[in-house]
């Protein structure tokens, strides 16, 4: 979610409205590789951004 907001937070400096954006952290929900309990992988580290 940091990164999320980090995002979200320079759009908003770019002039993108705050309540035009929908930020959502990918992570344990949603994995992009499967991987066992406790296992780092890059690729789901990834977040969501949506601009309506």
């Amino acid at each position: 979610m940091r990164r999320a907001n980090a995002v979200k937070d320079a759009l908003v400096r770019e002039g993108v409205p705050a309540t035009a954006i929908a930020v959502v952290g990918r992570g344990e929900q949603g994995l992009l590789v499967q991987t066992g309990p406790n296992v780092r992988e890059p690729q789901n580290r990834r977040v969501e951004i949506v601009i309506q």
